[in-house]
């Protein structure tokens, strides 16, 4: 059985990030040779001209970034072979019961893996997200059989992260078989916010926050249908999928397009909270792959993301029944998050019997904050201004911050 070479292979690093040596590196790769629906080129290329004009790579930071899109493209080709030979996957309807948006850093992700502790639901583990599509040359008629290589794969990458920054542990709680962000599938359009979060992509990022989404939640909806298939070949049980990603408040409109029956469960902070939150998280990240880290540029990739999130999520909340969304705060997440749960639970109809309700619990003891190191940041670090964060967002604190302001916080992210 031919596998893809891990990420972490011990060979001598490639680090061309020209479109011509991609392509042809994915399509060797898998000896395929058909992408299926282009729209990911024009995005591509932006993405290549900031990686070699404004990110100062390292020379790893280049090679790992050659792994990266090669493997996006092969997963594409994979993807789209797949299709082809497997037309049945195209009809599989995907229910997707919540959504976990709100500003990093605002507790998304705790929320998102309790939520996913209902047997009742379905999520996408971050080596699902991670790879998508099978490596080539792996039999799916052995997936209820043999462990999926592609887990070993992610925990290799996951375990990387860690060693080479080892602060990564107190900013995200990376762990290759807990339920993630979604944002990862995105990434195969080229049209994330990941880029910009671990390289300074600010070219890059700009255009990407103005489109409008289309092609890539097509690609998104795309690859929900095949990982849903996948989890019907390994004899998972399936049911309606819990997403979270911060990045879909730029495209709500999408997701309610592609997933009518969806509800929104928008989590909120403080600004003065999650933006240096953030930018601290992108400077770790930046410094797993550049030459230089600079954390004025981080907290421009904070404040450029907080602007574009909110003025697409609020165009979309002003157009659709405010029942499509549930509103949470972040230190209720922090002090309560089963009642934080049966609140959700209530707002949709939903059961919440009481094995699920221990199972949650017993998420929550074993998985607390205080189960990982301290996370430690500050306004000033970044060079961001209190008053002028005040101002800009003034709207934002009176409605979902303000009333809740009183409260004592932590840190769950």
């Amino acid at each position: 059985m031919t596998l893809r070479p891990g990420a972490l292979e011990a060979t001598t690093p490639d680090t061309r990030l020209d479109e011509a040596s991609l392509e042809a590196a994915a399509r060797e790769r898998t000896g395929l040779d058909a992408f299926g629906d282009e729209s990911f080129r024009e995005p591509l290329r932006r993405l290549l001209w900031s990686l070699e004009n404004e990110a100062r790579l390292t020379r790893a930071g280049r090679a790992g970034q050659r792994t990266r899109i090669v493997g996006l493209l092969a997963a594409r080709l994979e993807t789209h072979a797949f299709l082809a030979r497997h037309p049945q996957i195209e009809a599989e309807k995907v229910d997707v019961r919540f959504v976990v948006v709100g500003f990093p850093r605002t507790g998304t992700t705790l929320l998102h893996r309790i939520l996913a502790r209902d047997p009742r639901m379905s999520s996408l583990a971050w080596w699902e997200c991670r790879h998508p599509a099978p490596f080539p040359g792996w039999d799916l008629a052995e997936a209820k059989r043999l462990r999926d290589p592609r887990i070993a794969d992610s925990e290799a990458q996951v375990a990387a992260m860690l060693v080479h920054n080892p602060a990564l542990a107190a900013v995200h709680p990376l762990d290759a078989l807990a339920p993630d962000e979604d944002l990862m599938l995105l990434e195969h359009a080229f049209q994330s916010s990941t880029p910009a979060g671990s390289m300074n992509v600010p070219s890059y990022l700009r255009w990407h926050l103005e489109q409008d989404g289309r092609a890539t939640y097509r690609d998104h909806a795309r690859f929900l249908r095949f990982l849903q298939w996948q989890k019907r070949m390994r004899g998972e049980p399936v049911g309606p999928f819990v997403l979270k990603a911060p990045h879909h408040m730029i495209h709500l409109d999408r997701i309610f397009e592609n997933h009518p029956d969806a509800t929104v469960v928008q989590t909120h902070r403080d600004p003065l909270d999650t933006l240096p939150s953030l930018a601290s998280m992108a400077l770790e990240l930046r410094r797993l792959t550049s030459e230089s880290v600079d954390p004025l540029e981080c907290a421009d990739y904070a404040l450029t993301t907080a602007r574009a999130r909110l003025r697409r999520l609020e165009q979309v909340r002003r157009s659709v029944a405010t029942e499509r969304f549930v509103d949470v705060w972040f230190g209720d997440v922090v002090a309560d998050p089963l009642a934080v749960v049966e609140r959700i639970y209530g707002a949709v109809g939903l059961e919440l019997p009481a094995t699920v309700r221990d199972g949650m619990a017993r998420f929550i003891a074993e998985n607390g904050r205080d189960k990982r190191p301290p996370h430690g940041y500050a306004l000033e670090q970044f060079g961001l201004d209190a008053d002028a964060i005040r101002r800009e967002f003034a709207a934002y604190r009176e409605a979902h911050v303000l009333p809740y302001a009183s409260r004592a916080e932590g840190d769950p992210s």
